[in-house]
């Protein structure tokens, strides 16, 4: 079996890679019977000498290889007929800038596997970048801070060598006694923010005491579902009745936003749940937060503030509430100062890809070349020239109907 690396072809350019060079080397001891080439890239953060200084081939392309494997959608003209691809496709929520893409897929006879839906049985996800996503999107937001207030200088993240000088960088912070951030989600792009704010010498508290206590010191909470949502109906909150039903809670949420200076949203936010706050919420005496680092990047979601997403080479822009409008970022400090890169593990690329290659050797691997329990079956959006059972309900979004 051949498998290909493919450079990457999306604008703005992302310098990820689904394995690195140490990783190819591991996958070629364990499975003999599989070969791996890897296209030659200019932007790629394992240099193609770093490929070959491990032994493995660097070549012009790679459209004989039997499987093909990138991170962001591949642009349709670079599309390879009758390929396996694995790529995040970012179809799945029928996004609008995509449906071509798939489109495209279906006609090449293409088969896509998408890693947002490589899943274990019970659903839970086995490959994913979302931890980097938190660490550097609450990095992000104590960047914003600085520079907002001119207390103190963060090397952005991009230019960071790696996950350690972050860290070191993180030592420079210094926030005023009392200051509050609050942190909302449970999974791995709010775990990863937890590991910034304490990094940065930053103290968890309870949903109780971040209300209404002080503490002399910068703290942050971080609050799950149940710690700013209640049932309408006033029965006990439920984790899976809050996922199926989100349209039968209330949010509390409220309740931060006169002690919160600073937010970072981390939360997985669907459609029909309630939103953090309005704009009218946004526009009262008592809305505190001035910072707000929304990793999930949800455009006009849970978040109003959030109007489009930010870049890496320029992260942060204003919201002024009284107008409901952009400005330019930190322009006044009667704004409040945003940032929504939506593509933030690329600014940590070398150790995003680790992590990544290793959850696809411990997870997806065996079952890609040995055999599949699922996960790959799972995972697969289409199969000659249409749509799997599981995701037929993407019939609609390909046809235009929707």
């Amino acid at each position: 079996m051949k498998v290909g690396i493919i450079k990457e072809g999306k604008i703005p350019e992302d310098k990820r890679v689904a394995l690195t060079p140490a990783q190819c080397e591991e996958v070629l001891e364990k499975y003999p019977d599989v070969e791996i080439y890897v296209q030659k890239s200019p932007i790629r953060c394992y240099k193609d000498e770093e490929y070959q200084e491990a032994g493995i081939a660097v070549v012009d392309n790679v459209d004989d290889c039997d499987i093909l494997l990138g991170i962001k959608e591949v642009p349709i003209p670079e599309l390879v007929e009758n390929k396996k691809y694995f790529f995040f496709s970012h179809t799945i929520k029928k996004q609008p800038y995509n449906r071509e893409l798939l489109r495209a897929i279906m006609s090449n006879n293409i088969d896509i596997m998408d890693y947002e839906v490589l899943t274990r049985e019970d659903g839970s996800r086995v490959i994913a970048f979302g931890r980097f996503a938190g660490l550097v999107g609450a990095y992000n937001g104590l960047l914003a801070y600085g520079k907002r207030m001119g207390t103190y200088d963060l090397k952005p993240a991009h230019l960071c060598h790696d996950l350690n000088e972050l860290w070191i960088e993180c030592k420079k912070v210094k926030l005023p006694q009392d200051y509050k951030i609050v942190l909302t989600g449970s999974g791995r792009v709010a775990n990863g923010a937890v590991e910034t704010l304490l990094a940065a010498g930053i103290k968890k508290v309870s949903r109780e005491d971040f209300i209404n206590e002080s503490f002399g010191q910068p703290v942050f909470v971080q609050l799950r579902s149940k710690d700013y949502h209640v049932k309408k109906d006033n029965t006990p909150f439920e984790i899976k009745d809050f996922y199926a039903n989100p349209d039968d809670f209330n949010s509390t949420f409220g309740d931060f936003l006169p002690v919160a200076d600073m937010l970072v949203a981390g939360a997985f936010w669907h459609p029909a749940a309630p939103v953090l706050f309005t704009k009218e919420d946004m526009k009262k005496d008592d809305f505190k937060i001035k910072v707000i680092a929304d990793v999930t990047c949800d455009i006009e979601g849970s978040i109003p503030s959030t109007v489009r997403p930010s870049t890496i080479a320029d992260p942060l822009y204003d919201f002024n509430p009284k107008t409901g409008k952009e400005e330019a970022a930190l322009s006044s400090e009667d704004n409040i100062t945003v940032m929504a890169v939506d593509n933030l593990p690329n600014e940590l690329p070398r150790d995003a890809s680790e992590s990544f290659g290793r959850q696809m050797i411990d997870n997806v691997l065996e079952d890609l070349f040995i055999e599949d329990k699922g996960i790959i079956e799972r995972a697969t959006i289409t199969h000659g020239k249409q749509l799997t059972p599981k995701f037929s309900y993407l019939q609609d979004y390909v046809d235009g109907k929707e």
